[in-house]
Formats: structure tokens, C-alpha cells, sequence
């Protein structure tokens, strides 16, 4: 479950506080104005396109922070989401699904669910509940789903027993196209916005023939997705009409989102895009833009050299609103609303990979305008973060004994 809020606020951020416990806040010579990142770029040439894209001033928690470890075991963790009675949905890769409470009881794997193909980045991908499941039960996942002729993305919906044991009547409300035979960049978080509306964020599928896809309307891949809760397309999509255009589209130039959250005042879409070295995005995705990938990106090839030219802007393209140089390889994504950290109320807190933290960005203006790394100590690959109902931060571990764990203020 993404918990989401609208206003952002510093006021408890940049003040001279010791480091927390455990090591968990921003290094002691982190001060404001003086950038957190302060290791070379992947790409030292390419120059951001307005001030504070990049390299944001280091902010610090003024209060002591520690971490527990509430499960553990778990086989490549993917997706996080809360349930209204405090248990958590855990996604493994594999193709399992459990159910974990607060106190770290592990439960069986959930019944019911299609096949996955989890070769590579493929297999059981993200997971969320209904807006009404206090009533209905529903839950969404996203899946690499198995078919003739390779994989694609699709995402399933079904019920959840009233014992949690099984998903009955699940059917599949949503298929990319085209299907292709590769086991990278499927993407996918989900997120459903205020309107009840789902989107679903798809990768290009990183394979050179099917970059050029991310530009192309009449293909599902490198776009962001937007239906209906039962998989039809809304009216108001803003390719719906277009001829050669694929309806359930909502914007497109992407490289891999697999991050997402929604602000419920204004319904604004945040997403987070794995780059290659030195691209790693966040952009304000709104309905119809192109984001520009693999015409315009920062980074550079993982195997060095230029992406399309090196262009950094592109005519018709849209920039992000922040991008890491060097990369984090960012996962998923949430804003924080919660009383245990009045001060972070309205940042976007991003998991991140490659360098075993959480991100947290204070947001101002659609700005950031500043960078904490939080759950530093833990050294593990931080896959999904969410907010639990006390205000602390819950994040599964991306490792082959994957974690479930709880960031909270120090005891």
C-alpha cells in the first residue's frame, strides 16, 4: 500500500542533530546546502537542466533512528502492502505470496495464484489491496506472466479468503503487448489513485531491439499504465481515440518504473525509473507526456559510452524532476504520512538497490530540496517501503534471505 499526502515540510529536517542510532541517519558532514552525494558521476559531462535536479543538500533526522528485523527467510521479497487489520502482503519472486504480521508470524504461501516466469527480473512482481478491501477483499499483483512466444507484464486481481489462505476467482484484468522472449525490465509497481483509477508502471524490456518501443504508441512497453479496477479503459485516458494508439496508455518514454506513488490532493503521479549509470529518475508523470527515453536520458551505457547521442533534452520531452548520478537503482516508492516523524510528513521515500538504503526526499514546489539515507546499517538491498499504521517505515530486502523490517524511532 503506497500511504500517500499532499504538503511537504522542513521544519524538523536541517538542524544539527548527533546521528542516529546505529548509523542509520546522513553522515555527520552532511549540513544544509552541502550536496549528500559527494561521489564522482557516472557521467561527469552531462549537466542537469535546472538547479537541484541533482545532488540535493543533505537534510538530517533529529532524532535517533534504529531498525528491527520482523521476518526474515523470505526468498527475493518484491512487493509490500498493508492490510486494514496491521498484517502485511509479501511478494517472493518465485511466484509466493504471504502473509505476515507485525510480530513476524511467516505464513504459508496464499493459494491461487497463475504461474509466473521468473527468470532474470521476471516472476511475482508487486502487490496491493483494493481501496474498498475492508469490504470486498480484493488484492492486485503484477506478474511476468508465462506465454506463447516469450513473457510480458500482466496484472491479476482476485479475492482473498476470509482465512488468507488462498485467492479465489482471480483473472487477469490487464496484458502488455507485445510479448517478447527476454527476462529484463517488466517494471511494474501499482498504485491506485484517489478516483480509484489503478496504474501500472511497465519497463521497455532493456534489450536494444526494444528500446525504441518506449516511443511507440501502439506498444505497452516503457509506459505508464492507467485502468479502471475491473481492467477497462477510462474515457478520459488521453490516448483514447488516437489512431495506432493503445488506450490504456497515460505517458510514455520510459526505461524501467518500478516505483510509484500518488499525492491524494492533487492526484499528482510520482514515479521512480531505474536509468543506466548515471540516469536513475523521479518524474512528476502526468497523462499524455513523453519522458523521453532512449531519445533523451541522463547516464551512460553500462558497457560505457553514449545513450541516442548522449542528449540529455530532447524537443517534445519531459525532464525529471531528479535524477541520481551516481545511481541507486531505485525500487519502490512512498510518501510518508505518520505521527512517529511529524517532520518528514509529505517526503517520497524510494528504496534503493544498489546502494542498501532508503531515499528520503524532502519535496517542496515539486522540487527536492533535500536527501536523507536512512537504513544504511542494515546492508542489505532495500526492494519496497511503505508506511505502517504508527507512523514507522516497513521495507522487504531484495536478497535470498529476503527481511521484513521496521525503521522506527530508537528506544
Amino acid at each position: 500500500m503506497r500511504l500517500i499526502v499532499l504538503a511537504a515540510s522542513t521544519s524538523l529536517l536541517v538542524l544539527a542533530a548527533a546521528c542516529g542510532a546505529n548509523g542509520e541517519s546522513a553522515p555527520a558532514s552532511s549540513q544544509a546546502g552541502a550536496a549528500l552525494e559527494t561521489r564522482p558521476a557516472n557521467n561527469p559531462d552531462q549537466q542537469p537542466a535546472f538547479p537541484g535536479q541533482t545532488r540535493a543538500p543533505g537534510v538530517k533526522t533529529d532524532v535517533a533512528l534504529s531498525h528491527s528485523v520482523v521476518a526474515s527467510g523470505l526468498t527475493h521479497p518484491w512487493g509490500l502492502a498493508l492490510m486494514p487489520d496491521g498484517r502485511w502482503l509479501v511478494t517472493e519472486k518465485p511466484g509466493r505470496l504471504r502473509i505476515i504480521t507485525a510480530q513476524g508470524q511467516v505464513g504459508e504461501p496464499v493459494q491461487g495464484l497463475p504461474r509466473v516466469d521468473a527468470r532474470g527480473q521476471g516472476g511475482l512482481l508487486d502487490v496491493i489491496t483494493s481501496p474498498g478491501f475492508g469490504q470486498d477483499r480484493l488484492i492486485y499483483w503484477s506478474y511476468a506472466e508465462p506465454r506463447e512466444g516469450g513473457n510480458a507484464t500482466s496484472v491479476a486481481r482476485g479475492r482473498l479468503s476470509d482465512d488468507g489462505a488462498r485467492v479465489e476467482d482471480a483473472q487477469v484484468i490487464f496484458r502488455a503487448l507485445p510479448v517478447y522472449d527476454g527476462d529484463k525490465h517488466f517494471g511494474s509497481s501499482l498504485a491506485f489513485a484517489s478516483d480509484g483509477k489503478l496504474f501500472i508502471t511497465l519497463g521497455e524490456r532493456s534489450d536494444r531491439p526494444m528500446r525504441a518501443q518506449a516511443q511507440d504508441l501502439g506498444s505497452h512497453m516503457g509506459k505508464t499504465i492507467r485502468i479502471n479496477a475491473d481492467g477497462s479503459v477510462p474515457q478520459d485516458n488521453p490516448f483514447v481515440g488516437r489512431e495506432g494508439a493503445l488506450p490504456e496508455i497515460w505517458s510514455l518514454g520510459h526505461r524501467n518504473v518500478q516505483g510509484i506513488a500518488v499525492q491524494p490532493g492533487t492526484g499528482a503521479v510520482w514515479t521512480i525509473e531505474h536509468g543506466t549509470r548515471g540516469g536513475d529518475e523521479v518524474n512528476l508523470d502526468k497523462p499524455g507526456l513523453n519522458y523521453g527515453w532512449p531519445d533523451a536520458a541522463y547516464g551512460v551505457e553500462y558497457a560505457g559510452g553514449q545513450i541516442t547521442g548522449g542528449n540529455t533534452q530532447a524537443q517534445g520531452t519531459e525532464q525529471p524532476v531528479y535524477y541520481w548520478d551516481p545511481v541507486i537503482a531505485p525500487g519502490g516508492a512512498a510518501f510518508y504520512q505518520g505521527p512517529m516523524f511529524p517532520g518528514w510528513d509529505g517526503d517520497l521515500l524510494v528504496a534503493g538497490l544498489k546502494e542498501k538504503h532508503i531515499a528520503r526526499l524532502v519535496i517542496e514546489n515539486d522540487r527536492v530540496v533535500g536527501e536523507e539515507r536512512l537504513l544504511t546499517d542494515l546492508g542489505e538491498r532495500v526492494r519496497d517501503v511503505a508506511v505502517g499504521p504508527d507512523g514507522a517505515v516497513w521495507a522487504i530486502t531484495d536478497e535470498d534471505d529476503g527481511k521484513l523490517v521496521r525503521l522506527a524511532v530508537a528506544q
